[in-house]
């Protein structure tokens, strides 16, 4: 059989960029057993409340929730257990070093499968305001009325 090629989202994180501003990504492999991976390839997963946090040096993904796989029997996994973090030490101590000096956090985007390996995106962020949420749904009100405008002069439809 084939080996998978390109990218196959199964989850994504929405409201992540709403409550957070997002600084940077990164990219992680997940330590999964073999139910998960069964579970994620049948597209079942949520990243609800779901967030990256350090320990003993390395990074542990919390509360993501990837239910038990039907057919699986006892050897069946606990949904919101806790998984490791797959990162290169560079980027692991970089992450740590960051999440250390300022008030950020690591939060995951989306999780998918790249060529076959189940990867997760995380973001380092750090939380907005209320004023801010205000602000960026305002801007994107007025981007949305920006475009209609420039559509309908397009087509020749002027108020």
């Amino acid at each position: 059989m084939p080996r998978e090629k390109g990218r196959k989202v199964v989850a994504s994180n929405k409201k992540a960029r709403h409550d957070y501003a997002i600084l940077d990504t990164y990219e992680a492999g997940m330590a999964l057993t073999g139910t998960e991976v069964k579970s994620l390839r049948a597209g079942r997963a949520s990243l609800v409340d779901a967030f990256a946090q350090e320990r003993d040096g390395e990074l542990y993904l919390h509360s993501m929730h990837i239910p038990e796989y039907v057919q699986g029997t006892w050897t069946n996994h606990e949904p919101r257990r806790t998984r490791k973090l797959l990162l290169k030490r560079l980027e692991i101590d970089r992450l740590i070093g960051k999440l250390r000096e300022s008030g950020l956090t690591l939060v995951p985007l989306q999780v998918y499968f790249s060529d076959g390996w189940a990867k997760v995106e995380i973001g380092l962020a750090k939380g907005k305001k209320a004023y801010d949420k205000r602000q960026d749904l305002a801007k994107r009100d007025a981007d949305r009325e920006i475009q209609r405008a420039v559509g309908r002069r397009g087509k020749g439809m002027n108020d």
